[in-house]
């Protein structure tokens, strides 16, 4: 009889310190960091930005930033697992970087797009690592993505199931948010110029059991990444479009030049409005002002809309 107490309470005490220790809530923090890799252990050094020099038509370079550690709190008992991390693979890295390169591709002063592999990245590089791969590629300006995830698990009125053994198998009482921030920052690697950023955010909620709970927080982790990815891109083609008129509206902040051939991505040449320009004079010798009105709205029109 007294065997049978025992082992009574034994089990009973193991199903409370396995309740108890499968309840402490859990939350695992991935990031990589642009302020990380461009001025990490710099703070006696100062980092004084020029004026930017494009030279049309640019070349683009696009990389995630090095990933930093992860940062782990709490235990699942049921797996022994203390969190999994961002679930990016190198597979997934590509996808979200050719998100970001489809909006330069229609840009018509952006000639080539090179797409980074992250190896080629040194963590806490800074800008002698951006001035490499410069030279390796043959770029004008970077985009820089980085990201910030962050996931909580805690428990529901539901995990008491658990102390059956066999609900933790089958009930969801495991409560999930993933929280995730991508951000493009651009910057024009000779002047160590920021030209502009866009953000993008998401929040994805879930539930598990604890036994698969390492399944779920990998699939939450990718759907966090790709809604985040899709507001990021929406911010990125306002900011294009919003840095296309700051270099119009504000040279003295950017310098633009030409290079050699280059005339403006498909819009009319000079060389060809000043041709149609010196025709239109002669046939004015002879039909006179009407022409002449024509060839002077025609001008007008073209030098308004050639690029910059």
């Amino acid at each position: 009889m007294k065997k049978l107490q025992m082992f009574k309470l034994f089990t009973t005490l193991s199903l409370i310190s396995i309740f108890f220790i499968g309840c402490t809530p859990q939350n695992t923090r991935s990031q990589s960091s642009v302020m990380d890799y461009l001025y990490a252990n710099k703070s006696d050094q100062i980092v004084k930005p020029g004026v930017p020099t494009l030279r049309l038509p640019i070349k683009v370079g696009i990389a995630f930033t090095p990933e930093q550690s992860v940062s782990k709190n709490g235990r699942n008992y049921w797996t022994g697992a203390y969190g999994i991390g961002a679930a990016l693979t190198s597979v997934t890295k590509s996808d979200l970087l050719e998100k970001v390169a489809d909006n330069f591709r229609s840009l018509e002063f952006v000639s080539d797009i090179e797409v980074i592999p992250s190896e080629y990245l040194t963590p806490q590089g800074g800008f002698s690592n951006l001035e490499q791969i410069q030279t390796m590629y043959g770029i004008d300006i970077i985009a820089l993505v980085s990201y910030d995830q962050v996931q909580f698990t805690d428990q529901n009125y539901l995990s008491l199931s658990y102390w059956t053994i066999v609900g933790a198998y089958i009930i969801s009482g495991e409560i999930n948010d993933t929280s995730t921030m991508l951000d493009t920052v651009v910057y024009d690697i000779s002047s160590k110029k920021m030209l502009f950023r866009a953000p993008g955010t998401s929040i994805v909620k879930g539930s598990s059991t604890p036994v698969n709970l390492t399944e779920e927080l990998r699939k939450d982790s990718i759907e966090g990444f790709n809604l985040a990815a899709v507001k990021m891109t929406k911010n990125l083609k306002f900011q294009l479009e919003k840095f296309k008129k700051k270099i119009k509206n504000k040279p003295e902040q950017v310098n633009i030049v030409h290079r050699q051939g280059y005339s403006g991505g498909g819009s009319i040449g000079y060389i060809e409005i000043m041709s149609f320009f010196l025709v239109l004079v002669v046939i004015n010798l002879t039909r006179r002002s009407s022409v002449a009105k024509a060839a002077v709205v025609f001008t007008t029109w073209a030098f308004r809309s050639a690029p910059c």
